[in-house]
């Protein structure tokens, strides 16, 4: 076989040039593929039959604090300005605590099952009826970078595919014209480590998250105007010549594989990305509904990629990753959920940028009928002191307890799995790990945890480490 690289004289390009224009078009090429089956989205048959076939993660970066939206914790008003008992002395993340602080806003019973919801989440307590709270989470670490890494991959360092880039490699696309795997960052900026929560670790390369988002779309997408279909039809064959001679050569070099693959899907978004990210089409109740011009530039822009979620999900996004708030910043809580010093500023930030958007997203896919086999994940990294910090009126980290939640697809609505201690501060009923969190998600979806694998450095490596069981007590 002649080496691809020695075509590349003059007489041999333009001859690669007449025989693609000859004898091979654009949706041809695409419909094959350059590389065959070794650039197409893998897929499995599931283990069992699936209740979810698809997900949207919510993630909220920062450890938003659990006994101020969701966990409601009457002894800390019975014993407000107290010390802990048993940890009067303790030294958290960011040094010593003070004594014990309430939740500067009440807390309201919610929908039938009366869940109690802080009050300043009143479209999202709508929905309590839809949504398992489980509030035994307990994570490994403390650190807002590990800890965001560890609940989106079961791993505190980097370098290990988040449960999106295993969803890819499990089910492969439901839509040859969309990524299988999303991830829209705030405007704010990204989550804390970035790009690894939604990395493809050591799976093949096309399985990480295609990133983009209202306020960035994805680039390079139109064919500039001076370049004529025909002659970009005739380039994409003599690189797909080019490729697959290569990829003969080099069967283990996945990057190229998946840089081929993502070419593709770049030539077919052409058409569908445009049309998936024109929300002008929505009508103007949908974004009164979901706040798209709220006089708050953040809260419009996040409910714009609410909104771009839904299309996303009803175009047959196997899973979306979205974000509602960035990495830390110079001062703390202020573009993120981690209120060290002021909570009640922080969240009064916060809450409102997220109760609306979030709720009529949730709204939209439950009447639409898409919630039927949708699992919505509410995640963070890890929860708050039940104390104020010393010195300050905010609270400092706490992974020993914290919520996460999941609706939709298979989930019992209005129900609550765990409980922290009486303050908040730890785990103490069913405590639940991010592996026992990612076997429901699994479970959900058709696979046994313990059986999605790849061989990887002399082991076979799983979204849940060696860990992990399902939350039977949440499931339908």
């Amino acid at each position: 076989m002649m080496n691809a690289f020695s075509e590349l004289s003059r007489r041999g390009f333009l001859g690669n040039i007449l025989t693609g224009l000859s004898g091979v078009g654009l949706i041809d090429l695409l419909s094959k593929g350059a590389l065959g089956d070794e650039a197409k989205p893998a897929q499995q048959a599931p283990h069992f039959a699936p209740k979810a076939k698809r997900v949207l993660q919510v993630f909220c970066p920062g450890a938003a604090s659990h006994m101020d939206l969701w966990d409601y914790k009457p002894s800390l008003e019975k014993m407000a300005g107290k010390p802990l008992p048993g940890e009067e002395n303790f030294l958290s993340f960011q040094g010593k605590n003070g004594n014990l602080m309430p939740s500067p806003w009440a807390f309201a019973p919610a929908g039938e099952c009366g869940k109690p919801i802080t009050t300043m989440l009143p479209h999202m307590a709508q929905h309590a009826d839809d949504i398992a709270f489980i509030h035994s989470m307990h994570s490994k670490t403390n650190t807002h970078g590990p800890g965001c890494v560890f609940m989106n991959t079961g791993h505190s360092t980097e370098g290990f595919p988040s449960a999106g880039a295993w969803l890819s490699y499990a089910l492969g696309s439901a839509n040859e014209n969309l990524p299988t795997y999303v991830a829209i960052p705030d405007v704010r900026g990204e989550p804390p480590n970035g790009k690894a929560n939604w990395s493809n670790g050591f799976l093949p390369a096309r399985h990480q998250a295609i990133v983009m988002s209202d306020q960035q779309p994805i680039r390079n997408l139109a064919r500039p105007d001076r370049i004529a279909e025909a002659e970009d039809a005739a380039a994409r064959a003599l690189v797909a010549k080019l490729n697959r001679e290569f990829a003969e050569q080099y069967s283990a070099e996945s990057e190229l594989q998946a840089r081929v693959a993502a070419y593709e899907l770049a030539a077919r978004m052409q058409l569908s990305a445009p049309e998936v990210s024109n929300l002008a089409s929505e009508t103007e109740a949908t974004h009164q509904r979901y706040g798209t011009t709220d006089a708050n530039p953040l809260k419009a822009a996040y409910a714009r990629n609410c909104l771009l979620t839904r299309r996303l999900l009803e175009r047959g996004v196997r899973y979306v990753n979205l974000y509602c708030s960035s990495r830390a910043s110079g001062v703390d809580g202020l573009l993120n959920w981690d209120a060290h010093k002021t909570l009640k500023t922080d969240y009064e930030r916060h809450c409102p940028i997220f109760d609306q958007p979030t709720a009529a997203l949730l709204a939209d896919l439950k009447q639409s009928g898409l919630l039927e086999d949708t699992l919505v994940l509410w995640t963070t990294e890890f929860g708050r002191m039940p104390t104020h910090q010393a010195g300050t009126t905010g609270r400092d980290h706490n992974p020993d307890g914290f919520t996460c939640w999941m609706m939709g697809a298979g989930v019992q609505g209005g129900v609550t799995y765990g409980a922290t201690d009486e303050f908040g501060r730890r785990a103490e009923v069913n405590p639940t790990t991010v592996w026992d969190f990612y076997a429901t998600v699994l479970h959900l979806l058709g696979f046994d945890h313990e059986k999605l694998t790849i061989y990887h450095n002399g082991l076979d490596r799983r979204l849940t480490d060696v860990h992990g069981h399902v939350i039977q007590d949440i499931l339908t």
